[in-house]
């Protein structure tokens, strides 16, 4: 087995520590998954918004109506993908005007869910952003 390092870093965009990862995007089943949870920061937000098989997965759990919670610039992501049209979504507020141009109605709260879509703004939210993916795995 190939293990898989990953960078974890800290205020988006100074390295903190290396993980070793389970699983990586390509080779992931969304079968497997009951939920999935799109961390915040920038860096990570836009690196995920570049990578089409992310996008794979995160459509196809959208497209099952499987829990999906993006919280901070998480949201970039539901932009790329094309889900974030039509919805009403939370996210740190200077993605507002990204999300409003993609179609989407902003709202600033600590948490928004429309449908299986559970949005966050940031990491002081992380609270009322868990009771709320854990209220959608109930």
């Amino acid at each position: 087995m190939i293990k898989k390092e990953v960078q974890a870093m800290q205020q988006d965009v100074d390295k903190s520590d290396t993980f070793t990862a389970d699983i990586f995007a390509e080779d992931a089943d969304v079968s497997e998954y009951d939920a999935l949870v799109l961390p915040g920061g920038t860096v990570n937000a836009d690196t995920i918004r570049g990578n089409e098989k992310a996008h794979q997965i995160i459509n196809a759990i959208h497209e099952a109506g499987k829990p999906l919670a993006v919280i901070c610039h998480a949201p970039w992501v539901l932009i790329n993908t094309g889900i974030a049209k039509g919805k009403t979504l939370t996210a740190y507020p200077t993605l507002q005007l990204d999300l409003e141009n993609a179609g989407a109605n902003y709202v600033d709260k600590t948490v928004q869910v429309d449908g299986n879509l559970i949005t966050s703004r940031n990491p002081d939210d992380i609270p009322n952003f868990v009771d709320a993916i854990d209220k959608a795995l109930s």
